[in-house]
């Protein structure tokens, strides 16, 4: 997936992110708050920040965000939204998180929240997270994670069937092994649940595409269905999804 065909898909459902519940909502938004422990006197910067719902949550705690994404309608949406909150300390601007346009260790905390599985290259945007950070500085990721092997590539594949952006998520051992890499002292990770509406998380399509999406969810690979977990609940059809949640520090 290009960039451009990204900023396609993002942009005819840019306003959707506002009321979101997994983006407005989800239980990592106020964990990753809770595990940073974000300072007043922090400069900090949102990745891929859409509605811009994380870099709401670490404003009242630091001195300033920089709210960033590439795509031109959801930069429209997170202005709209920091007008209509009245927030004096968040700053919307393009960025590209593969290319930042930052100098050298300008930031305290990058934050970045379900967005990098729509990255081309995830590697170089940790290396881009690296740079702008100044020594011991904190990169905070929260991003969908699946099983390795055939579940993995299965769920992989379903996301992006319905979504074209959707990249590749990664392993939890991606993860890990992909801090590391970049210098990163990983100081804390953990697994969250997350359930999903199917009925939501397939309006964007037609009925005869909603029925097909079902049909994988509900008989695919015996792996995949331990993983997702899917069931017929009050006329809704549910089903489960894990966030990864990582903390690392920038060595000195």
């Amino acid at each position: 997936m290009d960039k451009n065909s990204v900023q396609e898909q993002f942009g005819a459902h840019a306003r959707t992110y506002i009321t979101s519940r997994p983006h407005a909502k989800g239980a990592s938004l106020q964990r990753l708050v809770e595990l940073v422990e974000p300072q007043p006197d922090w400069q900090a910067l949102d990745i891929a920040t859409a509605a811009g719902h994380t870099a709401f949550a670490f404003a009242p705690h630091v001195a300033h965000v920089l709210a960033t994404d590439i795509t031109a309608e959801m930069l429209t949406v997170a202005r709209e939204q920091v007008a209509a909150r009245g927030v004096d300390n968040v700053t919307v601007e393009h960025a590209d998180a593969e290319n930042l346009p930052y100098a050298d260790g300008r930031f305290d905390l990058l934050t970045c929240r379900i967005a990098p599985h729509h990255f081309p290259d995830i590697s170089a945007f940790l290396r881009e997270s690296v740079r702008v950070l100044r020594p011991g500085g904190i990169l905070a990721v929260v991003d969908n994670v699946v099983p390795e092997g055939v579940a993995g590539d299965y769920v992989n594949a379903y996301e992006k069937l319905r979504d074209p952006s959707h990249g590749r998520c990664l392993s939890m051992a991606e993860w890990l092994e992909g801090y590391s890499q970049a210098g990163l002292e990983l100081t804390q990770h953990e697994i969250l649940e997350k359930q999903m509406v199917f009925e939501d998380w397939a309006a964007r399509h037609n009925p005869v595409m909603q029925s097909y999406l079902r049909a994988l969810l509900l008989h695919g690979p015996q792996e995949t269905q331990a993983f997702l977990h899917p069931r017929s609940e009050d006329g809704r059809t549910l089903f489960h999804l894990q966030e990864g949640l990582f903390i690392g520090r920038k060595q000195s």
